[in-house]
């Protein structure tokens, strides 16, 4: 039988998706329940590597229904440097692996606050299980590459139905608010399809450009901070070239500096500042062709740009937009033949473990190549 590839599990995210949309009520009535229990106002959320990125594509949808604060950190930062949490605020971990070491010794520092260790995961029956009081199946299903894809979709979409149906509940959406923001959501799956679809051809016609990634710098606004967040891990964890995300302006504000010929740089448009995301884009191929826009406004087609027409609001189109990303670090990778890790990253890896020894046994690990 063959593996399974980041391909499929991509591909698989679009009925996901639909399904997850469809369920939103049930699938995310353990949480919502919680938190309206315990009457609490802000969110902090602690989360690593693609758990955060995919809390990062949901955090503006989150603030936007809940009218409250998102705090996105670190569980390592959360452990030793800031976990003063009021009361009123709502603490969520999350790992999708539920083998994330960094994120149990949150959950342990949770409990040793007095405050409930909530948690999502992908697997319930994971080690996580041990240091949650509430854990919490967030709907990704299964996924057996750990360069997580589906995963990702997964949780953001998540993390959004639970803010609308609390917003809901909590009477901060009217009724046709919420009816109008549900007509947009479903819209996702049809849009993730279209991306997914386009991007074979854009890959083929671009591939010189794209496959020689020496580094790769991954800029947005808005709700897309978290797509080029997840972008640039994902380029770093497969293709092996250093990915780094900037906010628009921060990219012109010294990182530009450094632009050579040599340097590859994607923008994302989901409609936060469109016209500056696309001038930047535009003036940054002066010094590099290797510079791309992905974007859902064809007015803005030229070379070098990723266009799927579609109207969505901006703090959905991260659930539209991370395929591109995905399929690309994909395909760069098994083109370039790269799955291989370097043999003293391997020695770095068994020395200081981010996992817990029984990830070995998670569903993550079944077809990992390399």
């Amino acid at each position: 039988m063959d593996k399974k590839t980041m391909l499929d599990y991509v591909s698989e995210a679009t009925t996901m998706m639909h399904e997850n949309i469809e369920n939103g009520k049930e699938l995310t009535a353990k949480l919502v329940g919680e938190y309206l229990s315990g009457g609490y106002k802000n969110i902090w959320i602690v989360a690593s590597g693609s758990s955060h990125n995919g809390a990062a594509c949901a955090r503006l949808f989150i603030q936007k229904c809940l009218r409250c604060q998102v705090k996105l950190i670190t569980p390592f930062q959360f452990v030793h440097a800031e976990h003063d949490v009021p009361d009123c605020d709502m603490v969520i971990a999350i790992s999708q692996s539920g083998y994330s070491k960094n994120t149990m010794e949150a959950l342990r520092v949770m409990r040793s606050l007095g405050r409930k260790a909530i948690a999502l995961t992908g697997d319930l029956e994971s080690d996580i299980r041990e240091d949650a009081d509430l854990l919490i199946d967030f709907g990704v299903g299964l996924e057996t590459v750990g360069y997580v894809t589906k995963g990702v979709n997964a949780l953001a979409l998540f993390l959004m139905i639970f803010s609308l149906e609390v917003a809901w509940k909590k009477h901060i959406l009217t009724e046709q608010e919420y009816e109008s923001i549900q007509k947009e959501l479903k819209k996702v799956p049809a849009v993730h399809k279209q991306v997914r679809e386009a991007f074979p051809t854009f890959f083929e016609k671009n591939i010189a450009v794209l496959t020689a990634m020496q580094n790769a710098y991954v800029c947005a606004c808005g709700a897309n901070i978290g797509t080029a967040m997840e972008g640039a891990l994902k380029i770093g964890e497969t293709v092996q070239v250093p990915g780094i995300w900037y906010e628009l302006e921060e990219y012109i504000h010294g990182p530009n500096l450094q632009l050579t010929p040599n340097y590859t740089v994607f923008f994302i448009d989901g409609g936060c500042a469109s016209d500056r995301v696309n001038e930047i884009f535009y003036y940054t191929r002066i010094v590099t062709d290797r510079a791309i826009l992905v974007t859902n406004r064809k007015e803005y087609v030229r070379e070098g740009v990723f266009c799927v027409p579609f109207e969505l609001r901006e703090d959905l189109t991260p659930l539209c937009f991370l395929p591109f990303f995905q399929m690309l670090s994909f395909e760069v990778t098994q083109r370039l033949h790269r799955w291989e890790k370097h043999p003293l990253q391997l020695l770095m890896k068994e020395k200081v473990a981010a996992k817990s020894a029984n990830y070995d046994k998670s569903p993550l690990r079944i077809d990992m190549p390399g």
